[in-house]
């Protein structure tokens, strides 16, 4: 079961260096929707656009998709995106959950092409699509991972 304590809206994030995928879901209700896409490159303009996010949305935690290889070793994205999660935690003194991102940008593929988004009309949904997934599949689980930063 999620934290008790950790009632209320969680932002999910698939990081990319180009772009990260923002998605919202409620812990009471259990559904995560996506949000947008921030297409910047920037950690200046990414962290301001969080910022406006978590006040909007009144966030009481971030889960974080953890980019791997298939097998599960690290990549070069892997420690890019820890950093971002750090710094999402130092900035903003949210906890932080990273959680196994594996095939969600896949799942998020096939899900649009369901949807008739195929080729460049899928770009700007998908990185939100895939943080849905991932947020929606710790909603899902009604667990959160161990603790990674709070």
């Amino acid at each position: 079961m999620l934290d008790p304590a950790l009632v209320g809206t969680l932002l999910g994030f698939d990081f990319g260096a180009a772009r990260i995928g923002v998605a919202v879901g409620s812990t009471e209700v259990g559904i995560a929707h996506p949000l947008e896409t921030i297409a910047s490159e920037s950690n200046e303009l990414r962290f301001a656009r969080i910022a406006v996010l978590l006040q909007e949305w009144q966030v009481v935690g971030c889960i974080v998709g953890r980019p791997t290889h298939s097998d599960g070793r690290p990549h070069e994205l892997t420690h890019l995106c820890q950093k971002f999660g750090q710094r999402l935690h130092g900035r903003f003194s949210l906890p932080v959950w990273f959680v196994d991102e594996r095939y969600s940008s896949l799942a998020a593929e096939s899900y649009l092409k369901e949807a008739g988004l195929r080729g460049r009309k899928q770009k700007p949904a998908l990185d939100q699509v895939a943080a849905q997934i991932i947020l929606q599949t710790v909603l899902d689980s009604g667990t959160l991972p161990p603790p990674s930063l709070r």
